[in-house]
């Protein structure tokens, strides 16, 4: 298991695996909002909480047709599920690779991006902790809907279809996470939500994951 997860990592890593994809996607829109929006440091702060968490949910999109396409093309996946580790832990240390390389440089890069979006330094902890709570379900329903696409040409719209509306739960409270804590309010109930969907998401999508791969596969 842990040499499955060095080498997603090391591929990667490697030109063209994807690595820094998801960041260069979250900076980009993050430079570009206020060119849209106006300079109004009001109004960047007041929309801040929202832009950032959309740019990271969208940024985790670009590189998840290479959770399973990959292996797929090359047979490797079909060696990983006749192997004698279960094919539930090969999806879930895909989907850790996943968010090693992709969610949690967005985790890291959040703070910096959000003083550009001029977000209260009150928020800035929250921010953190929300993307740090809430970025492993996105990989983690990423890596469910790349097996139930794996094997598809062009899969790659199809994919973005059917995750964007089970990224939504993560996004309203993680959104909601960082407003509250920037107006100082309670916090609890957000963060709650949000480590309960990354919980459960871990808890059952692999083995959905892995029944899709296995269909896939016959």
């Amino acid at each position: 298991m842990i040499a499955l997860l060095s080498r997603d990592l090391a591929l990667a890593v490697r030109a063209g695996g994807g690595f820094g994809l998801g960041l260069a996607f979250f900076l980009i829109v993050t430079v570009l909002v206020p060119f849209g929006v106006g300079p109004e440091s009001a109004t960047l702060s007041r929309i801040a909480p929202g832009i950032l968490w959309v740019g990271a949910l969208l940024a985790c999109l670009l590189s998840l047709d290479r959770i399973f396409a990959l292996d797929y093309e090359d047979g490797s996946l079909d060696l990983l599920a006749t192997a004698p580790v279960p094919l539930e832990g090969v999806v879930a240390m895909k989907a850790a690779a996943h968010w090693v390389t992709t969610g949690l440089p967005l985790v890291l890069a959040a703070p910096v991006l959000g003083v550009l979006l001029n977000l209260a330094p009150a928020a800035m902890g929250w921010l953190v902790l929300g993307l740090g709570l809430g970025t492993p379900a996105l990989s983690m329903i990423g890596a469910f809907g790349a097996a139930l696409t794996v094997g598809l040409k062009r899969g790659g719209l199809l994919l973005s279809l059917l995750v964007l509306p089970l990224y939504v739960p993560t996004l309203i409270f993680g959104a909601e996470l960082v407003a509250r804590g920037a107006a100082g309010q309670v916090t609890a109930t957000p963060a709650a939500m949000l480590a309960a969907i990354t919980l459960a998401t871990c808890a059952l999508l692999p083995f959905a994951a892995a029944a899709a791969l296995r269909v896939n596969l016959r």
